[in-house]
């Protein structure tokens, strides 16, 4: 795997601007990378990683960026939980772990940049170097990932027989013998106008 700084460097620039998310997600994606095995997360490992990311800010595109895995390959879930964590998974050996940002990492900025005022900055660059142990929370998990959420091409699809859309990987919702599909169930996040 490369320097922390150079996988540093390449988020930033697919993020648009350096901040203690991009940091974060990038040291947290190297613990959780070491810690299940993966050693070529975008080369030879890449069909082996999956990873499960609990909130949608800065650390997901860290993340994204170091283990190259994508909710279109199918190898990166998101699970709006707000939490800065992630969960890392090795598919061939089945090892998996949790990563979370400690909050008290937070206040210990101060101890690592005392010269640095600016809390924001400040945070950025302890985080460069605080231990792993006082910035992160390391759990050994098992995941069972559901054989509808695994990378590759969909395994079932099916037309909702209300509004014709189709729906694919077990997503759709079974009514009063009727297929539909989440939305018509639900309710959609949008409105028509036609």
């Amino acid at each position: 795997m490369e320097a922390f700084e150079t996988l540093l460097e390449k988020s930033t620039e697919i993020h648009g601007h350096i901040c203690a998310g991009q940091v974060l997600g990038v040291r947290m994606a190297m613990v959780g990378l070491r810690e299940i095995g993966i050693v070529d997360p975008q080369g030879k490992d890449r069909k082996n990683l999956y990873v499960i990311v609990e909130i949608d800010r800065c650390a997901t595109d860290a993340i994204q960026s170091v283990t190259g895995a994508s909710l279109g390959k199918r190898s990166l879930k998101w699970l709006d939980y707000g939490i800065m964590a992630a969960t890392f998974v090795n598919l061939k050996t089945g090892d998996a772990a949790r990563i979370t940002a400690l909050e008290e990492a937070r206040g210990n900025s101060t101890r690592y940049c005392p010269e640095i005022t600016d809390r924001y900055t400040q945070q950025l660059e302890a985080y460069r170097v605080m231990p792993e142990t006082e910035l992160f929370k390391i759990e050994i998990v098992k995941i069972e990932v559901p054989e509808f959420d695994l990378p590759g091409r969909p395994k079932r699809r099916v037309q909702c027989q209300q509004c014709g859309d189709w729906v694919q990987d077990n997503r759709d919702v079974k009514k009063n013998n009727t297929t539909l599909c989440k939305p018509c169930v639900e309710g959609r996040y949008y409105k028509k106008f036609s």
